[in-house]
């Protein structure tokens, strides 16, 4: 199998100097693609050096809703600059974040749509975060062009409903280790629902490790575990899910085959 880690965040300090170990670990499983992610000035950095280093890597950089207090001019120049790189695929994370409220709400909301504007205007896809605050998001969304420059749902914890409504809008949904827990019923069923053109996976890592390993740190390579219980829920081969992901992770960034 191949499969494409569609967002991941060897960045973080969690693999600090261990990044070449991670990396020929998820070798050995199959993980010979990954999207890097950035939130902030240091973590986009790191995403868009490590992008350069490894081959199969892109990165995908933008200021998470978190981080939205601290989105300057200057930040703004600088993610400009970030994104022009040849291994920056898309802007992102991005959205909203009601559960933590580290930044204003209204602050998160004028930066999402900022970015949505900056992604409208340089034709890049956009990666999703939304936490508590699905309505939000999918109102700015869909006021929004996403529609033409399109984007993903990263680790999709909303039901088949919710679901339904980002496919409306032409997005893709990714989902993570959450979906091998027995008791995540609503994306059980969400995963069930969504095309296999539009479906992606995804380890969000160093976090929502997957079982048979969840409680430890995730690291990329542990897609293959949410391609395996992904495939389970469809009813289908791990080999399909590892495949049309792959494909549809090309597609939205734009890579070649």
């Amino acid at each position: 199998m191949q499969i494409f880690d569609s967002h991941t965040h060897l960045n973080d300090p969690a693999y600090a100097r261990k990044e070449d170990a991670c990396v020929a670990a998820a070798h050995a499983l199959g993980v010979d693609e990954m999207a890097i992610v950035g939130s902030d000035t240091t973590l986009n950095a790191g995403a868009v050096q490590l992008a350069a280093r490894y081959p199969g890597l892109v990165a995908i950089v933008g200021w998470h809703p978190e981080s939205a207090k601290d989105y300057t001019p200057a930040a703004a120049a600088e993610l400009r600059t970030q994104l022009a790189l040849p291994q920056t695929v898309a802007i992102g994370e991005i959205g909203l974040d009601y559960h933590w409220d580290t930044s204003p709400r209204a602050v998160q909301r004028r930066v999402f749509v900022q970015q949505l504007a900056l992604a409208d205007e340089l034709d890049m896809p956009v990666s999703i975060h939304s936490r508590d605050a699905f309505m939000d998001t999918y109102t700015l969304l869909n006021n929004s062009q996403i529609r033409r420059f399109g984007g993903v749902m990263h680790s999709f914890t909303g039901d088949a409903v919710w679901a339904r409504r980002f496919l409306a809008l032409g997005m893709y949904v990714s989902f993570s280790g959450i979906v091998s827990f027995k008791n995540a019923a609503p994306e059980h069923d969400a995963v069930r629902v969504v095309p296999d053109d539009r479906l992606l996976v995804e380890t969000d890592a160093p976090y929502l490790t997957p079982e048979p390993y969840r409680g430890q740190t995730n690291q990329p390579g542990f897609t293959r575990y949410v391609v395996e219980a992904v495939a389970r829920l469809r009813g289908t081969t791990p080999e399909h899910i590892a495949a049309v992901t792959q494909a549809n992770a090309h597609r939205l960034f734009g890579l070649g085959n």
